[in-house]
This record gives structure tokens, C-alpha cells and sequence, in this order.
């Protein structure tokens, strides 16, 4: 049986408990049997993957490999991801290149089956490096299973820093993070950014993210809100508002609730 990450409240407290015991339930958590059978086969078998093909036909590779994106969700779509995968993210009109969600473009990056040196499968380091994508995820969505917030929040923890390390621009660092699902929404929320608010030009989303992030923190660039304090304090931020919309929906629904219950029967039935 797999190792259930132990999460205490929710909000702020839940956050507190989990950070104050994450070694020691991500290290229970990465030794469970079925995640190191999945870990392991991956470990010795993908430097034999030379293609997309090779890869998606091989299903418990391809489970590690959309997990390490958080992808797992596109595990029978593989004629999909095959397509993703062989055209890469060199050729600007890649099918990678034209999906909003910006974790595809990584996973295709990442395997490089487009490169003309050949795929990146075949690299001493990188199973390592993907199977520790993986493992990160896995918990992630084992504590999600718990409380949806507290992946997230764990989730940016996590990627916002791979972001601003790597290279391109302070506005493609920003894109990128526009087309990541879970990091969008731990901003939108964070931000109090309106429902329909991704309907508006990329442009005005971008000047608006940056115009958001220095009224709020103080800082424009990614590379600045990538600091442990910064994070911490959106972290914070994004639960407490969080926790904020749940409590005011929850209200509202009983207001509507108790006006039903005071309604006389008999004008209801006519």
C-alpha cells in the first residue's frame, strides 16, 4: 500500500503542518513500493526510448513521463501526446508551440525527440531528473486528494523557481507562467483577478499580472518573486483568499438555503 501524505486543517493551518513534516512524509511518500516499481522500471529502461513512438507504446513509461508534468491526466491520449513529442518545440508552428498550456512545450522539451543530436533519453542524468519531476508530482497530487489548495500552493513552491532559472526574457518568463493551469491560479486568486479574466489580449493579461505583483509585493520581475520570502508570502496570500471565496460561497448558499425555508409551503404549491 502507497504511503497518504498527512495533512492536519486546511488554509494557513494545514499549510504549517505540512511544511513542518514534508521531508519526512515526502521521504515515507517516495519509498512506497508501487511509486519505486514505477520509479525504477523508468530509471532502466528509458535510455532505450530513441522515439515518440517507442515512448507512448510503452505505457508505464509514459505514465512517469506525463506525471513528471503533470500530465498524467493525457495517459490515453497518446496518439496526441506522440504528436506533441515528434514535433518538438524548434518549428515554431509545433503543435507544442500552439497549445496554451505551456506544460506540453516543457515535456517536449524536455525529451527533445526533434533535436538533431538525438532525443535526451539517452543522457546519463536524465532519468534521474525526470523521475524526481515525478516523485515531486506524485505527492502533489497525493495531498491534493486531501485539500486541492495545498497541492497548488506546493505546486508553485516548486515551479516557480525552475522558472525564473531559466533562460529567455522576464516576459517569457511571465508567459510561461500564464500558461501553466496551477500557476495561473495560485496568481489569479492571489491577485483577486476576476472570473473571464484569461478572455482579455495576452498583453493586457501580462500588463496587468506585473502591474498586480507590484502593487501587491512590491516587484515586477519573476526572478524577485521567486525568493523564499516572496513565495511565502503568496503562498499565505493565495490561501487566505482561498479560504476567503470558499467561506463567502459557502455563505451565500445558506442565505439562499434559509430564504427557501422561510417561504410558506403552500405558496410554493400554489
Amino acid at each position: 500500500m502507497s504511503f497518504q501524505p498527512i495533512v492536519v486543517g486546511s488554509g494557513l493551518v494545514g499549510w504549517q503542518f505540512l511544511k513542518a513534516t514534508q521531508e519526512k512524509q515526502k521521504n515515507a511518500f517516495d519509498n512506497s513500493p508501487v511509486l519505486a516499481r514505477d520509479t525504477d522500471y523508468f530509471a532502466a529502461n528509458i535510455r532505450s526510448i530513441s522515439s515518440a513512438e517507442d515512448l507512448v507504446s510503452d505505457r508505464r513509461l509514459l505514465r512517469v513521463a506525463l506525471g513528471a508534468f503533470g500530465l498524467q491526466d493525457d495517459i490515453d491520449n497518446r496518439f496526441f501526446i506522440r504528436k506533441v513529442l515528434e514535433e518538438g518545440t524548434t518549428d515554431r508552428d509545433a503543435l507544442a508551440n500552439k497549445l496554451a498550456d505551456d506544460r506540453y512545450k516543457a515535456l517536449s522539451r524536455a525529451f527533445a525527440f526533434d533535436a538533431l543530436t538525438g532525443p535526451r533519453t539517452g543522457q546519463p542524468s536524465f532519468g534521474e531528473e525526470i523521475v524526481a519531476k515525478f516523485r515531486a508530482q506524485e505527492f502533489e497530487v497525493a495531498v491534493g486528494l486531501q485539500d486541492s489548495d495545498l497541492r497548488l500552493a506546493l505546486n508553485f513552491e516548486r515551479s516557480l523557481p525552475e522558472i525564473a532559472a531559466s533562460s529567455g526574457s522576464d516576459d517569457t518568463k511571465w508567459f510561461r507562467i500564464m500558461g501553466t493551469p496551477p500557476l495561473r491560479t495560485v496568481f489569479e486568486l492571489t491577485f483577486g483577478l476576476p472570473t473571464g479574466f484569461g478572455q482579455l489580449d495576452i498583453d493586457k493579461q501580462l500588463e496587468v499580472f506585473r502591474d498586480k505583483a507590484n502593487s501587491r509585493f512590491g516587484v515586477k520581475d519573476i526572478e524577485e518573486l521567486s525568493s523564499p520570502e516572496l513565495m511565502n508570502r503568496i503562498v499565505q496570500t493565495f490561501l487566505l483568499q482561498s479560504q476567503i471565496r470558499q467561506s463567502s460561497q459557502a455563505s451565500a448558499g445558506q442565505i439562499a438555503l434559509n430564504l427557501l425555508q422561510a417561504i410558506p409551503r403552500r405558496s410554493l404549491l400554489g
